[in-house]
């Protein structure tokens, strides 16, 4: 039995199809589902995992080469909620490019997991290193 670390099979499972260079999805909840790639829904209620506390949790056995968001999120969020994130992708690369450009890449990702996050285009796609 898992004592620790990311105690979720099913994150777990996506998690190690993961290899080099490949994509892995953290959406809030109002993103699109797309049938061509497994979704993982963790959503519980509004907020309730938030995209940032995934991103947390799955740092420690997840090398990310880089981060692509959607620049729309640095626009419609507040200085404190854009900090917020910076400061949780440490020296990771992040790329920022227009929504309609950012949802192009999810059908390519190995996997998305939803969550219950509101925040506006809280959205990312991470690259494995």
């Amino acid at each position: 039995m898992l004592k620790n670390g990311i105690l979720n099979p099913a994150i777990n499972s996506l998690l190690s199809r993961v290899r080099h260079t490949n994509t892995l999805v953290i959406a809030d909840r109002g993103f699109p589902y797309w049938p061509q790639i497994e979704t993982l829904d963790i959503s519980l209620v509004d907020d309730i995992p938030r995209v940032l506390q995934v991103l947390q949790a799955i740092q420690a056995n997840f090398v990310i080469g880089k981060i692509v968001m959607a620049e729309e999120f640095r626009r419609v969020n507040d200085v404190q909620t854009v900090h917020s994130f910076e400061q949780c992708f440490g020296e990771i690369p992040v790329t920022f490019e227009p929504h309609t450009q950012f949802k192009l890449r999810v059908p390519l990702a190995i996997g998305l997991i939803r969550t219950g996050d509101t925040l506006q285009y809280a959205n990312m796609i991470l690259e494995s290193a």
